[in-house]
């Protein structure tokens, strides 16, 4: 767990918060300008009611109906946990690294680098969705022992002795791996004409495992106590607990095996450009702005208002003053490195991303191949039916959320996606 004091308020922008009513502390939300669904707030007003939130929940311009708590939302909470607020897909985050290449150094035809990064990072499905399925996966080149380290194995033996149903299936096997839904791989250009290299994963099958394992556990410490909650998903575990304590350990197991993760893609994808035919050698990273790492879903130990707390940022990027963080927009818009303000009202936080304005069944409803074909125009991405779910027309205007959270952070970076590889 990751230790921050207080961050200064950059006060040169008058803060653009929304105060909603709620039974519980109050709401903040940074959402001038985008769209809100109506569940969402329902939503953010019961967990606005738990106990032990400290302060107010902040709200990020992305925010959209979530399990458990609303994603887009800061959870601020002294004393106790909610697992379903951070979910199963613990630790999901962002890596981006910029090249020394530019589009010059690109082949005409994209599909070649599409291709190559799809060989180098196993996504999707392995049974498409059969009794087998369980995300692709592979052992990498080398042997697991290359990737799964002495750390990672050793800390997890101790989370599995302790809950045994978490140890099924080698925890090794999907590193390396992108997963499906709404993570990617992409290259990006920024205004500079540099190529990034940009990717989105979390802590995969394991971390899944790992939320729901806890979710439930909480939801059975809430019947044994007989608690009365507003939403059963927002049942919680209590510190100073057995059960508070080995969550916090595998929590922090997860977000490093999600962000190790990330790692590993990021050098496969960058290998597999160097030999892709065509492309000049290059170099990668070298300076803070030109690799940026984040976690947008998950838990810290951190200062605000006066007291330590844990920070649940549920779709959320921390941004304490001067730190780098990545906001992605859909597969056919912009995307951002940025630089946060350290606002305290947001307990230092910015939006993870556009944020989706309908549900993928709504989309795959509502738009066609030939819709997502010319939102997509100019990218090589995947353009059939099965990726209708994540055009971009399902999801807000990345342009409208950056202005509403211009308190937060300032852009340092803007990248357009020439290619996109989705799981």
């Amino acid at each position: 767990m990751t230790h921050h004091d207080d961050m200064q308020h950059d006060d040169s922008h008058d803060t653009q918060y929304e105060t909603h009513d709620s039974p519980g502390v109050p709401i903040k939300s940074w959402t001038r300008g985008v769209p809100v669904e109506h569940g969402a707030l329902v939503q953010l007003k019961k967990t606005a009611m738990l106990p032990f939130v400290h302060g107010h929940v902040a709200v990020m311009p992305d925010v959209h109906v979530g399990i458990g708590a609303t994603v887009g939302s800061v959870i601020p909470t002294k004393g106790a946990i909610v697992p379903a607020a951070v979910g199963v897909d613990i630790g999901c985050g962002m890596m981006a690294t910029r090249t020394t290449l530019t589009s010059h150094d690109l082949p005409t035809g994209l599909a070649e680098i599409r291709s190559a990064i799809e060989k180098a990072v196993p996504h999707g499905r392995s049974d498409n969705g059969g009794k087998n399925d369980k995300g692709a996966w592979r052992t990498l080149p080398g042997g697991v022992e290359n990737v799964w380290t002495d750390e990672l194995a050793d800390r997890w033996k101790v989370i599995s002795d302790k809950h045994r149903s978490l140890a099924r299936g080698a925890s090794a096997e999907q590193l390396g791996t992108l997963g499906g839904g709404n993570h990617f791989v992409e290259l990006c250009l920024d205004t500079e004409d540099r190529v990034w290299v940009m990717l989105h994963s979390g802590s995969r099958g394991v971390g899944n495992r790992t939320g729901s394992y806890f979710i439930e556990k909480a939801r059975k410490e809430m019947e044994r106590l007989d608690v009365r909650l507003p939403d059963r998903d927002l049942a919680y575990l209590t510190e100073g607990t057995t059960l508070f304590d080995d969550y916090v350990e595998a929590l922090g197991w997860a977000q490093d095996y999600a962000m190790w993760n990330r790692q590993i893609m990021m050098r496969a994808v960058l290998t597999a450009l160097k030999k892709t035919k065509g492309i000049p050698q290059f170099m990668s990273g070298g300076s803070d702005e030109t690799a940026v790492a984040c976690h947008h879903n998950y838990v810290s130990r951190e200062h605000h208002l006066g007291a330590d707390v844990w920070v649940t940022r549920k779709g959320a990027v921390r941004a304490g003053k001067g730190e780098l963080g990545i906001i992605p927009g859909s597969m056919g818009a912009k995307s951002f490195i940025v630089r946060g303000k350290g606002n305290p009202d947001s307990f230092c936080s910015c939006s993870h991303g556009a944020g989706r304005k309908m549900s993928r069944t709504k989309a795959k409803e509502s738009f066609t191949l030939e819709d997502h074909r010319k939102a997509t125009e100019g990218v090589e991405c995947r353009k059939d039916k099965d990726v209708i779910d994540e055009t971009p027309m399902a999801y807000k205007d990345i342009d409208a959320v950056m202005a509403a959270q211009s308190d937060l952070v300032e852009v340092v970076h803007t990248l357009k996606q020439i290619v996109c590889v989705k799981g």
